[in-house]
């Protein structure tokens, strides 16, 4: 259940930085900045859904969104950290959602490599997490991505504790999810790789429905075997755009906006 201490005021929120580790705040940085990223491109939803990136150590902490902020608001301090159960394990003048990190608290156990984990609601990701065929290879973008496609069929509000085995079962090693009649979701060793790989996903889809508002007869289909050549470009070429290119390029952009993120 969400609990609320005293202030919801991102500013008000000072002197985490010296009660965390180095490597905790450069994590806190990052997730905070892909926060703001996704309020960018206009792919949040008001407070829903969650961004998480798993802090080094054994206690099995996690970094995440404080419920009542928007992306927008988002900052270093401001990340709650959370144990397995999505309860805040700092002091926190923030709202907490346990409930909201069922899905996320399922990949980081399951998976050693998923230390980020996005999950988003854009009407795109849920336009074709509606369609039968899901993501189709149509587009560049969709065929540099869809190779590391899963897909997860609906089970209604994900509070069901039950549904996190079925889950992880359906991503098993890919790196990507659509759910179904639900959103997208990308997983990554880092928040820039996962943030790197949605930002592909959510292009494609919104690629995908476009061209399909002209009819499927109308589609243009790649030749045999070149979904197949471009997956395999796709698979390390994401990683290492994300990391090293992509990444450093966007925190410029966010700081020459509003770098308050690191706040």
């Amino acid at each position: 259940m969400a609990t609320q201490l005293k202030t919801t005021d991102p500013k008000d929120q000072t002197g985490v930085k010296d009660q965390v580790s180095a490597e905790e705040w450069a994590l806190r940085v990052d997730l905070a900045a892909a926060y703001r990223l996704v309020a960018m491109h206009g792919w949040d939803d008001l407070i829903f859904t969650h961004l998480s990136v798993r802090v080094p150590g054994p206690e099995h902490h996690f970094l995440i969104n404080p419920y009542n902020l928007m992306f927008e608001e988002i900052t270093a301090s401001s990340l709650v950290k959370i144990d397995v159960h999505g309860h805040p394990v700092m002091e926190t003048p923030y709202l907490t959602n346990p409930a909201g990190f069922t899905i996320h608290s399922a990949i980081h156990m399951a998976r050693e490599d998923a230390h980020a984990v996005i999950h988003l609601h854009t009407p795109h990701g849920q336009a074709v997490a509606a369609m039968s065929d899901g993501l189709m290879p149509i587009t560049q973008t969709a065929m540099l991505i869809r190779d590391e496609i899963a897909y997860h069929h609906y089970e209604g509000v994900a509070t069901d504790l039950d549904e996190r085995e079925r889950l992880v079962a359906d991503l098993g090693t890919k790196s990507a999810m659509i759910l179904r009649n639900h959103g997208t979701l990308t997983v990554g060793e880092t928040v820039a790789e996962a943030f790197i790989k949605m930002y592909f996903l959510e292009r494609a889809c919104e690629a995908q429905c476009l061209a399909l508002s002209g009819g499927a007869a109308l589609l243009n289909h790649p030749p045999q075997g070149t979904p197949e050549k471009a997956a395999n470009q796709g698979r390390d070429g994401l990683k290492l755009i994300g990391n090293m290119l992509a990444w450093p390029a966007l925190l410029r952009k966010l700081d020459r906006a509003d770098p308050s993120f690191r706040d």
